[in-house]
């Protein structure tokens, strides 16, 4: 590795993304006499910052409340709550305006840089790092971890050529890089195997055939346990928007077993039951101007797009209100609270690529990010078996987690 001194580190930070910036600035600013390193296989640092949002970089959610917030995140969420006490939402808007970066809150709670331009945030915490003293090197592979009396012993490759680099104290901030992830196993780590979350579902149904771009406003969804709820897109594939991805967030290892096929409850009146969807029904037949209308034309339901609803009655053919008996008033409140679908297949969710699975929670001290079983080892960011649904609870939980690594390293280094 030309021009790159391979000395002994105070700190090395693997993965030089959110959380592992966050842990690295910290820690400097805390204590700028440590010689800390940031490592990245990457050929740039903070990619995933970069492309997130649309470009825009959903940094955090505007919930201001640990006890609220820990709701969001399907796993990891019991485990946050003492951490978001110490560092949240709110202390994330504060670090950036410190550093001249304002966010702005959007209708649904997210929050995002005022420029709408991700490449703010990265900047920002590049030129942190920069101030504070830490070093970051770019395209360097990090092959295998040894932890040795005095600290751990890195092998690296640069460029295809192999080499070590030894530090008294460890960060791990790969994200779900399962050879990193096999590593720590070796070490003594339990690994929780990584699967998707956060991701659509493809179905192929012909009451949502041709209506790509159809949505509604609010609806529950049940799949297997799961129960979700609040607005929902039909897609040219299947299923999109914020019930889905909730659903596959929480459902994402019931539908890794399932080789992602499972029926799929949808209740198009989000808080209607069967019954009381029936007497609306029952309502709108007796109602006398409804008598000679169309049932296709005249929708019981104002929530409901026209163009679903007509998909949704095509079993009763051409009838009137008037002339629809009560097994197709039954059968179409059925269809309008619990229409069984079948998953075929997941998509992707174009925002973001986030799995559940990573290093066990209860091996991790979550009031100082360090390990149970390895000495001088923390861990920030999603490497951890923490997820949170999509509106920047996953990248606020990598800034919560790599503030306190940081806190930590800073303390106990020497």
């Amino acid at each position: 590795m030309s021009n790159f001194n391979p000395t002994l580190w105070d700190v090395i930070v693997t993965g030089g993304g959110p959380a592992g910036f966050f842990a690295a600035i910290r820690c400097a600013e805390l204590n700028p006499k440590l010689k800390i390193l940031i490592i990245e296989k990457a050929s740039q640092t903070l990619g995933k910052v970069i492309i997130s949002g649309g470009g825009r970089c959903n940094v955090t959610h505007a919930c201001f409340e640990p006890a609220k917030l820990i709701t969001f995140y399907p796993r990891g969420g019991n485990e946050l709550r003492g951490a978001f006490t110490k560092f949240q939402p709110k202390d994330t808007v504060e670090w950036f305006e410190a550093r001249n970066v304002k966010l702005k809150i959007e209708s649904d709670g997210r929050m995002f840089p005022v420029t709408d331009d991700s490449n703010t945030i990265a900047d920002c915490l590049r030129e942190s790092a920069r101030k504070a003293g830490v070093k970051v090197k770019t395209g360097l592979n990090l092959l295998n971890i040894e932890s040795k009396k005095n600290g751990f012993r890195l092998e690296v490759r640069n460029e295809g050529k192999s080499s070590y680099l030894q530090t008294k104290k460890l960060l791990i901030a790969t994200g779900s890089d399962r050879k990193i992830l096999s590593n720590l196993e070796a070490l003594g780590h339990t690994i929780i195997s990584p699967v998707p979350s956060l991701f659509t579902f493809n179905i192929k149904d012909k009451r949502i055939e041709g209506l790509a771009g159809v949505s509604v406003e609010n609806v529950t969804l049940k799949m297997d346990s799961i129960r979700t709820q609040g607005a929902l897109l039909v897609t040219h594939w299947g299923l999109s928007g914020p019930a889905v991805l909730r659903c596959s967030a929480w459902g994402a290892r019931i539908l890794f077993e399932k080789k992602y096929n499972s029926a799929l409850l949808i209740n198009w009146l989000a808080d209607y039951m069967f019954e009381s969807a029936l007497e609306v029904l029952q309502r709108n037949k007796d109602w006398k101007e409804n008598t000679k209308k169309k049932v296709s034309t005249q929708p019981a339901f104002s929530q409901i797009p026209l163009r679903l609803w007509k998909q949704l009655t095509e079993f009763v053919g051409d009838k009137n209100w008037g002339d629809l008996s009560k097994a197709e008033l039954r059968k179409l409140a059925q269809e309008l609270t619990a229409g069984e679908f079948m998953i075929q297949g997941k998509g992707i969710f174009k925002e973001e690529f986030v799995t559940c699975g990573g290093v066990k929670l209860s091996e991790v001290d979550f009031k100082t990010m360090q390990s149970k079983i390895v000495g001088d080892l923390f861990f920030a960011g999603e490497v951890l078996d923490i997820d949170g649904i999509t509106g920047g609870f996953n990248f606020q939980s990598s800034w919560t987690t790599g503030w306190i690594a940081g806190n930590t390293l800073a303390g106990i280094s020497s």
